[in-house]
């Protein structure tokens, strides 16, 4: 992840980078999703009279994804951190992120500029203090869920290890990887498959090879860091 910048100029009170998402390709196609997103922000901007300077969309992207992982939403904060705009403005919490985690990486980096993040929806507004608040009581949550995952993986290490099992080491695979081919063999996907799908994709494996095997996918899955994204998965 890229380290966040602190802003060296203030941007103009009231100014606003917008962004839309929507995850499937039905609603890229259909349009309909992101301009409803898009009506929603310039008609609470308007109310708010403040002005939209720039607009950025992540289209056919999961709102689970890492903040690097998602082009649009890269942009809308370094606009933030550029100076460009004083607001982050989202139609709805969920356009931003899944889940909590990322959403406050995405509020930190803003606030770190001197930036606000902004729904439409109500449920986000780092503009004033209530919604600062509010902010802190999520980051406390989002710290006790950390914790509790983190035990509950170490748990889950100790009875595998207790039953035999081998784990692999960590992976050098960036996180979104792993989380990809864990979710595809919690789909059925043959290891075969998985690795096809890999390669074609040109995601390079571990060691920067860019051919996958499936003896490469089967040691990914036995992995530490496999065991890791199970585990979450079912907190």
């Amino acid at each position: 992840m890229s380290a966040p910048r602190r802003r060296t100029r203030t941007a103009p009170a009231g100014t606003v980078v917008a962004y839309v998402r929507v995850s499937t390709d039905e609603q890229v196609a259909s349009g309909a999703g992101l301009e409803a997103q898009r009506a929603a922000i310039e008609a609470e901007a308007g109310r708010r009279g403040w002005t939209v300077v720039g607009w950025h969309a992540d289209e056919g992207i999961s709102g689970g994804k890492a903040i690097e992982a998602r082009p649009g939403l890269t942009a809308a904060i370094e606009a933030i951190e550029d100076a460009k705009a004083s607001v982050l403005m989202v139609a709805k919490t969920d356009r931003v992120a899944r889940g909590l985690r990322t959403l406050l990486d995405v509020i930190d980096r803003a606030e770190r500029a001197g930036g606000a993040v902004v729904s439409v929806d109500g449920t986000i507004d780092t503009s004033s203090a209530a919604g600062r608040f509010q902010t802190q009581v999520m980051g406390g949550v989002a710290e006790l869920e950390r914790a509790m995952i983190s035990d509950r993986t170490k748990a889950a290490l100790a009875i595998k290890r207790a039953q035999g099992v081998r784990l692999g080491r960590p992976s050098t695979l960036p996180r979104e990887v792993v989380i990809r081919i864990v979710e595809a063999r919690g789909r059925g996907a043959s290891l075969p498959a998985i690795a096809a799908e890999l390669t074609a994709g040109g995601v390079p494996t571990a060691q920067g090879g860019a051919k996958w095997y499936p003896s490469t996918v089967r040691a990914v899955l036995n992995g530490q860091d496999a065991e890791r994204v199970r585990t979450e998965a079912a907190a």
